[in-house]
């Protein structure tokens, strides 16, 4: 993966708009909150292979983390905290890493089901 470039990954985002399309999504601190802190809670969401249409499609961000907002007839889904991407089997991968390059935020758009 590279890091994101914003005039990049809106091009791909626009491909995909009103299309059906398949959705990854999922977010996580995992186990590693908990490994240096036991207080901590871990805390995630996951989909997969969800079908959705989307009309409009944003990424904005600060150069250090992005967010991605794609806006549905009834209502939004969006990522935050996204840090680099690619193009993978025709996949956009977009995802988020922390300091020590452990997965926070996946969030992933496909013509086909994801595997």
């Amino acid at each position: 993966m590279k890091p994101i470039n914003l005039a990049e990954v809106q091009s791909e985002l626009e491909k995909y708009i009103n299309r059906e399309v398949y959705l990854h999504l999922e977010t996580t601190n995992g186990a590693y909150a908990s490994h240096f802190n036991d207080k901590a809670y871990n805390v995630g969401a996951y989909i997969r292979n969800a079908k959705v249409t989307f009309n409009q499609a944003k990424i904005v961000g600060d150069g250090n983390s992005y967010r991605v907002g794609l806006k549905m007839e009834l209502g939004w889904i969006y990522a935050e905290g996204l840090t680099d991407w690619e193009i993978y089997n025709s996949k956009l991968l977009l995802a988020g890493h922390d300091r020590e390059g452990r997965l926070m935020v996946a969030c992933q758009i496909s013509d086909t089901p994801f595997s």
